[in-house]
């Protein structure tokens, strides 16, 4: 006599005679001897950049060496960039780079920020999906380099019967070496599973009203707060090579529409308003303007007050609180600049929960 197990998506008792019919419809028919099986959930993932476990040299250089191993990241041919990674650059980077994470680290904690940061957003989302759909909807979070990693966090939560599974990159707009190689890792734990889960990528969102809105309401509180008007504030978005753009990257356009998008929902003048590009590495040609060149260019040409914001990063990171809100407030300062100010990433904040929950209940619809 075969056994039929309920999906555990549902509460029969509490659900609409609708879903009712639908899960018994989709109930799994399986022998009386055969091992029980969890399924009909729904899982959400969560995918952020990475940080390293520690600010040490071992642990900074097993980040950078995934980092920077890349293909997505780093295209050059790897006969060229082997030899350079590994006789130069994670021989002396680690230690640099070891100690500017260590200037923002969570020392109670004892994680990057960003680490901090994406576990508060999966739990509030996690929240949020508990009172839209009861317990039908299982949240995770996992990093695209170092820990969590994508393998397990998938692994998680089809243990818990999520049969359908939607990624969520955190990056607004889309490239080759963020929002595509976060969906590589998962693919490729995808392969090695010999009952995959249906799967949906959430699309980059860099015009979305609601993050754009998200954005401004944001913005807006931070400048309240100041003593001072800014004279000039930079949309600063990490740059990528300039030959990507060439080659079919939409990221740069996907910046440039954000940064009109905020601007003029926010009503601020044109000629106040840049967009600049930072974090570049390497010899080669990135996106530009560059940021530090052009805060540098601002201080020495007579602007005494300017911010920064940086809209392409979903969560406060090294690249925002000691790139911008250290480096660039030193390189503003040292060059006749007077006052300064970083405005936050929308964060784990009741405006950045607006954003993650909106793109995750769209991208639910028909699942459900």
């Amino acid at each position: 006599m075969n056994k039929i197990v309920q999906p555990a998506m549902l509460d029969l008792g509490t659900r609409q005679p609708q879903d009712a019919r639908e899960a018994a419809f989709r109930a799994v028919r399986l022998p009386s001897d055969h091992p029980q099986v969890k399924a009909g959930r729904l899982g959400v993932l969560i995918m952020n950049l990475g940080t390293p476990e520690a600010t040490s040299y071992w642990p900074m250089r097993a980040y950078l060496k995934e980092f920077l191993s890349d293909k997505r990241v780093i295209e050059t041919p790897r006969w060229l960039w082997w030899p350079i990674l590994n006789l130069i650059i994670l021989q002396t980077r680690p230690k640099k780079k070891g100690r500017d994470y260590d200037l923002i680290w969570n020392k109670d904690a004892n994680e990057g920020p960003l680490k901090t940061i994406t576990r508060s957003q999966a739990e509030q989302a996690q929240a949020y999906l508990k009172d839209v759909a009861g317990d039908r909807v299982v949240v995770d979070w996992a990093m695209r380099y170092g820990k969590p990693a994508v393998k397990p966090a998938l692994e998680n939560l089809l243990s818990q019967g999520c049969d359908r599974i939607l990624l969520v990159p955190m990056y607004p707009q889309y490239s080759a070496a963020t929002s595509a190689t976060a969906c590589d890792k998962a693919f490729e734990a995808l392969m090695g599973m010999r009952w995959q889960p249906s799967v949906r990528v959430a699309p980059p969102y860099h015009d979305d009203p609601v993050y754009i809105d998200a954005l401004a309401d944001s913005m807006r509180k931070s400048l309240a707060a100041l003593d001072f008007e800014p004279e000039v504030i930079l949309a600063s978005f990490h740059g990528v090579p300039r030959k990507y753009l060439l080659q079919g990257d939409p990221y740069h356009c996907h910046c440039a529409k954000t940064s009109r998008l905020l601007r003029e929902t926010l009503g601020w003048p044109e000629e106040r308003w840049k967009l600049t590009f930072q974090s570049r590495f390497g010899p080669d040609e990135w996106l530009q303007p560059y940021t530090d060149e052009t805060v540098e260019s601002l201080a020495k040409g007579g602007v005494k007050s300017m911010a920064i914001v940086a809209p392409g990063f979903s969560a406060d990171c090294l690249e925002t609180l000691e790139e911008l809100d250290g480096e660039n407030r030193e390189i503003f300062e040292h060059n006749g600049g007077e006052k300064f100010a970083y405005l936050p990433c929308l964060n784990d904040s009741e405006e950045g929960m607006r954003v993650i929950n909106h793109v995750v209940a769209r991208e639910l619809q028909g699942w459900l």
